[in-house]
């Protein structure tokens, strides 16, 4: 079963089986959006940050804990409910597995013992586990978070991948086989096209081309694009348009730059081209998105 939430909740419940279930978190507005969904003590949640970043609110927004770009969650407490309470940048995706501790057990019934938050030491109390997303693990993200499969087998797929994925987590050979995928095939790959993405962040004013960017990391130009898509879900310039975008914005926010500055900072020669952008993005010019903005927080 699968269920989709309205266009102020943006993601989509995927029902796997009693006690497991998946979410595919997209924030593709330009604004930020609240998550809301109650889970009890019963269950473990594992939560992968693909791309943007998002904010985890717990005692009531009181304390707020940050996972960024390509970093993931676990959280587990047996002592207290936690229900899932998130602020979702904008342009950021994000894809969380909920299981209960029993249907976990199914998983790792003979392996319990290389699992920390299930030694004896930890087994009742909280758990809370915050690390990078090896490139692997990246890569079986991307198939979930991409795959167009037909609705009579997309559950048993994204079960499988799920099951694969928490193999991946909680591996402890250092000498793993790389998880498959169709354009990006080891690891090296999927690091090259992280660079990449790296490289055009940090130039943003004034990025290369994408011949000389695939020279740069040392991957075909076919190789680039394909990958590329495959792990951050849009081509190189449309990603970059979109970083430049969300990066201006922050800035315009901040009060410490007026237009024409925040243009010039990522990359545009003139305000009036920077707010012909910012408005094609937004869908309104920068000067009333902020009064807008100014508005909202009175």
């Amino acid at each position: 079963m699968e269920e989709k939430n309205n266009a102020l909740s943006p993601f989509e419940e995927i029902y796997l089986e009693e006690g497991f279930y998946v979410l595919k978190i997209q924030n593709n507005s330009p604004l930020p959006q609240k998550l809301s969904k109650s889970i009890d003590s019963s269950y473990i949640q594992f939560h992968f940050c693909l791309k943007g970043s998002a904010d985890f609110l717990f005692n009531e927004g009181a304390y707020s804990l940050p996972v960024s770009e390509e970093q993931s969650l676990l959280l587990y407490n047996t002592q207290k409910d936690l229900p899932l309470n998130a602020v979702l940048q904008p342009n950021a995706w994000m894809f969380s597995v909920v299981m209960t501790l029993r249907k976990f057990h199914t998983l790792f019934s003979k392996e319990a013992h290389i699992i920390p938050f299930l030694s004896s030491e930890n087994k009742d109390k909280k758990y809370y586990a915050q690390e990078a997303v090896s490139p692997s693990i990246a890569v079986v993200i991307s198939q979930l978070m991409h795959n167009t499969l037909h609705p009579n087998i997309k559950e048993l797929y994204i079960k499988a991948k799920v099951y694969e994925l928490m193999a991946l987590y909680f591996n402890v050979s250092e000498e793993a086989d790389t998880a498959q995928c169709p354009f990006l095939v080891d690891e090296d790959n999927l690091k090259r096209i992280r660079k990449a993405k790296e490289i055009v962040v940090a130039r943003m004013a004034e990025p290369p081309t994408l011949t000389e960017l695939s020279q740069e990391i040392g991957l075909s130009l076919k190789k680039l694009k394909e990958g590329f898509k495959q792990v951050y879900g849009d081509s190189v310039y449309s990603f970059l348009f979109d970083y430049k975008m969300e990066y201006g914005r922050k800035l315009l926010v901040s009060g410490a730059y007026n237009v024409n500055e925040v243009g010039l900072k990522i990359g545009y020669s003139t305000a009036s081209h920077y707010i012909a952008a910012f408005k094609k993005k937004y869908g309104t010019t920068p000067k009333k998105y902020l009064t807008a903005a100014a508005a909202s927080a009175v």
